[in-house]
């Protein structure tokens, strides 16, 4: 059975008294749920974060990691340093990552190679541009996504992955998929592993939703049937719409 998800990205907010004030709210109005709830954090409050949380149904996870294990890559973070303070899965292939650090399919190839050698968990994101859809081009987008950077590992290594969907249009705009745009998008990426790697391992894959996920339109997206969970943005900031988001599904 597939895992519902719900995973908090917080970009480039919060300090460590915010990011302690959220948590402190989450854990005393957070109920029990069969749902996976993640959330992650700048680098610096990733380790407070996690000690926080670290009896509670929260996992902490990053939103970036570098390729290497070690080197001289100023201001960059290596998976064993991720894992040393607790973190065990981290956000690959963001759009902002690709649109602003120029990340590419070779690049995140191998940082896929590297999350899998570290048995580091991840959640790998592809998503079209508005041109691509507006041209009809969005399936092939997708499709070249997944196939550059993600099948050629072995089927062994689909254990560590999580896929998350999100329309580059539709982040930050306040523009959301419809939930038909979101379960047809879901349905081709499932077909697309299926056809590589079997049912099987399509059909145990999660695949998250994201794009301005809010309260308001969580639920829709969640009543469809390829659609396991969501990778949420700025609704993520504040604890009151992310519980909302968690309960809708």
């Amino acid at each position: 059975m597939r895992k519902k998800i719900i995973a908090g990205n917080w970009k480039m907010f919060k300090d460590l008294a915010e990011a302690n004030d959220f948590f402190k709210e989450l854990i005393e109005n957070l109920h029990e749920s069969k749902t996976e709830i993640m959330v992650a954090p700048s680098f610096t409050n990733l380790w407070h974060s996690f000690q926080t949380t670290r009896d509670y149904p929260i996992e902490i996870i990053a939103q970036n990691m570098h390729e290497e294990n070690y080197g001289a890559f100023t201001g960059e973070i290596s998976a064993e340093m991720l894992k040393s303070v607790g973190i065990q899965r981290v956000i690959l292939g963001h759009s902002e990552r690709r649109l602003f650090f120029g990340e590419t399919d070779e690049q995140l190839k191998k940082k896929v190679n590297c999350a899998i050698h570290n048995e580091m968990h991840f959640i790998f994101c592809i998503g079209e541009e508005l041109k691509d859809r507006n041209a009809n081009h969005h399936f092939t987008v997708i499709k070249n996504q997944l196939k550059n950077s993600l099948f050629e590992i072995s089927e062994k290594d689909w254990k560590y992955i999580v896929v998350a969907y999100e329309p580059v249009w539709a982040i930050g705009t306040g523009e959301t998929a419809s939930p038909e745009q979101a379960q047809e998008m879901h349905q081709f990426i499932r077909k697309t592993i299926a056809n590589v790697y079997g049912n099987e391992i399509a059909e145990n894959v999660s695949i998250l939703y994201g794009g301005s996920v809010k309260p308001e339109n969580a639920k829709q997206l969640f009543q469809q049937s390829d659609i396991d969970g969501a990778l949420v943005g700025g609704a993520s900031l504040k604890v009151s719409s992310f519980i909302k988001i968690i309960q809708a599904i």
